[in-house]
């Protein structure tokens, strides 16, 4: 993955003001963005997927350009092909597990029928242990399934790249070290390209194949895996 990133975004509420500036280049598979809460981590993440538009600067991804001030490209997430999975999963509590995943594959905002989806829901309800659950409501599941849940509908249309929002901030610790191996071992075995933010050191250590350190809106520091998340977090 060719993740390039130059943006610059100014933010204001009252009195306060939040700038990020953040200048990056990827060439490796799993990006991992690490900083304190507040450091501008999540609005990164959102200018990648198209959810904030920056006030100057551009995204590239393998050669395409997805931002550009200057060109007056925008281009709307859904035009980008990337799956985005908020820290708290954002199920539809309506709509039960098979239709959650089924709404990955919709276009526009029409509910999925009960057996929607057909073998491409059928897989992703086998390959993330879900089919004895795929009749439930979120409510009804466990934090690791509904994780699961996230993860099969942002993987059920094939994204070009899985972005990834504290992924396991919401689950106790033993769950979060499962999840963590699992999402280790399928992002292995899938090959899909990986942006994660987080600020825990052990994610950093798992999935940080490259590391973005951020604070107070700025990069502060990139390096590839070698680089300790103790230093890291220490930092």
């Amino acid at each position: 993955m060719q993740l390039d990133i130059n943006i610059q975004k100014t933010l204001r509420s009252g009195e306060r003001v939040f700038q990020l500036n953040a200048r990056f280049c990827s060439q490796g598979q799993r990006v991992v963005v690490v900083g304190p809460s507040g450091a501008g981590k999540s609005l990164l993440l959102k200018a990648i997927a198209g959810l904030m538009r920056p006030d100057s600067g551009h995204v590239r991804l393998d050669g395409q350009t997805l931002f550009d001030a200057k060109a007056g490209i925008h281009l709307p997430p859904q035009s980008r092909h990337m799956a985005y999975l908020f820290q708290d999963y954002a199920l539809f509590p309506h709509l039960n597990v098979r239709q959650n995943i089924a709404f990955g594959l919709k276009r526009g905002w029409f509910n999925p029928g009960l057996n929607d989806g057909g073998a491409a829901v059928d897989y992703w309800l086998d390959a993330l242990h879900l089919r004895e659950v795929a009749h439930q409501a979120p409510h009804e599941l466990s934090g690791g399934q509904r994780q699961r849940t996230a993860l099969a509908r942002a993987l059920v249309a094939k994204p070009r790249a899985l972005l990834l929002d504290e992924p396991f901030a919401a689950l106790d610790p033993a769950l979060r070290a499962v999840m963590r191996a699992e999402l280790d071992a399928l992002q292995r075995r899938l090959q899909v390209p990986m942006v994660l933010i987080t600020h825990d050191p052990l994610d950093v250590e798992v999935f940080g194949e490259q590391v973005v350190h951020v604070r107070g809106g700025a990069i502060e520091l990139q390096k590839n895996a070698e680089v300790s998340p103790r230093m890291l977090a220490a930092a």
